[in-house]
């Protein structure tokens, strides 16, 4: 893959007839590329510019690319500069692959007699230098001052109120493209017919650099595979669990044998009797420390714990196999997408991995997880170290702490709000979330204490994380599968399990 080279770029230009057109639209779909939307004598020109390594390029879209789904900086700049503008000018400089475009901004000033206006002309150049590896979009004043750039680059001046040094360098660089041979650059035959704009933007559509369909193709589908097997294998994980748990009316059964046969003595580790349920005899492992009576409760109590266990596990395993019907169903929603500015765009939101077209990755300001509930944040440790990481540096004296009693699990928090109590509703979130991501969750429900963090003390000597709480108050929760799984979405969790 390679960008244009001077010849492809003079063509371009050739067939391009804007002179004189308004710039009405300012689009900048990714850090790197650029859209003018021109309007001239009842026609719509989309003027494009990329900078992307390997496809730096100028052509005409045959439609208006995608808008980003944040304002961003150099977009904003040229749509309060630029947009209303007319088209003075537009070439390439030499055979430096850097177009340049005059352009006219009306503005209004007062008139002398002070009742009226007058129109007055700022004059803006436009430069586009398409070297891959160091091509740049940059707006510059009628006094030659940096007005701003797509890219900045401070080493070559080219930042806010800088002067333009472009054109001047282009005299020295000893690598300008005049003291090339002319036969080292030719215009490629491209497939297709049409305008060499049209094969142009077909060709780099299918093919070119940061934007290329079939290298964003494949990262989706890398990205959804590594997803599906994620998946997969938390859904083999969840249905042995599962098929465990539903030997649990068998627990019942056995506890039901023991309490039948309460006189009988035992040594060791076993109690050999009859199977009234299913015939023959059984051997049923007990403690021998402690009452026949006492052993069969145990086994009720797994029972129990089995029974509500198994339900949590179904609703995950279903939780997760809709997981898998939607990620199939978004892959081949992007394969059927022929625009890569579409599918960068959805791939850019889909996870923390992004192409180069859809900018840097969201930083996370904080470990663990969070979610936004009727306008409270809570947040949630995963781990010891999450914990109290959470603790050391993200939360006040005035958020709320809660924790399962009893089981290992997360530091819940709730971030407090100036003047504001906290809802029954989002401390009982809080409190699902607290027993959810605890080692009680098969429980089906549980007892947690909560209070402001102003209230806990760190242990000392004890491991990382650990809190003694003092004015706590209990809350007792039972699991709600409904409100789990509204919040789990709400974390993005019922796609990462």
């Amino acid at each position: 893959m390679m960008s244009l080279n001077w010849k492809e770029i003079d063509l371009i230009l050739s067939e391009l007839d804007v002179t004189g057109a308004k710039i009405e639209r300012v689009i900048q779909p990714s850090f790197d590329s650029l859209s003018l939307g021109l309007y001239k004598a009842g026609a719509t020109t989309e003027l494009f510019v990329s900078i992307a390594q390997g496809a730096c390029r100028v052509h005409a879209l045959s439609s208006p690319p995608p808008k980003p789904t944040r304002p961003l900086r150099f977009m904003e700049c040229l749509r309060s500069r630029a947009r209303g503008g007319r088209i003075e000018s537009i070439g390439q400089i030499g055979r430096e692959r850097i177009v340049k475009l005059g352009i006219s901004v009306p503005r209004s000033a007062p008139s002398g007699d002070g009742r009226s206006e007058v129109v007055e002309f700022s004059r803006l150049t436009l430069y586009a230098r398409l070297w891959s590896g160091a091509g740049n979009v940059v707006l510059v004043d009628e006094e030659g001052i940096v007005v701003d750039a797509l890219a900045r680059r401070p080493k070559r001046g080219e930042v806010s109120g800088e002067r333009c040094a472009i054109e001047e360098g282009l005299v020295e660089g000893p690598a300008s493209a005049r003291d090339r041979p002319e036969r080292e650059f030719t215009v490629r035959e491209l497939p297709g017919t049409g305008s060499f704009n049209e094969r142009i933007e077909a060709y780099y559509s299918e093919k070119g650099g940061a934007l290329s369909r079939e290298k964003l193709i494949k990262a989706a589908r890398e990205r959804y595979g590594r997803k599906t097997r994620s998946l997969e294998e938390r859904i083999a994980e969840l249905s042995d669990k599962a098929a465990e748990f539903r030997e649990h009316e068998r627990l019942r059964e056995l506890g039901d044998i023991l309490m039948a046969n309460q006189g009988m003595g035992y040594e060791g580790k076993y109690l050999e009797c009859e199977d009234f349920y299913v015939g023959g005899r059984v051997r049923i492992p007990v403690d021998p420390r402690i009452s026949i009576v006492d052993n069969a409760r145990e086994l009720y109590e797994r029972h129990r714990k089995a029974k509500s266990g198994l339900a949590g596990l179904e609703s995950e395993i279903g939780e997760a196999k809709a997981s898998l019907e939607r990620l199939a169903l978004e892959l081949a929603d992007l394969e059927r997408e022929r625009e890569p500015l579409l599918i960068a765009r959805a791939l850019s939101k889909g996870g923390t991995s992004r192409p180069s077209a859809g900018g840097a990755a969201q930083r996370r300001t904080h470990p663990g997880l969070s979610l936004e509930v009727s306008g409270w944040t809570i947040l949630i440790g995963r781990s010891a170290k999450e914990n109290d990481e959470l603790l050391r540096r993200q939360v006040r004296g005035s958020d709320i702490w809660l924790h399962a009693r009893d089981w290992p699990g997360s530091y819940v928090f709730i971030k407090g709000r100036k003047g504001k109590s906290v809802p029954l509703e989002v401390l009982l979130d809080a409190g699902n979330l607290a027993i959810y991501y605890s080692k009680g969750r098969s429980n089906g429900g549980g007892e947690l204490y909560y209070t402001s963090v102003k209230y806990l003390r760190r242990a000392k000597d004890g491991p990382k994380g650990l809190v003694l709480p003092s004015h706590e108050k209990n809350l007792s929760v039972k699991l709600d599968d409904s409100r789990i799984r509204k919040l789990r979405s709400l974390i993005g969790e019922a796609d990462k399990d």
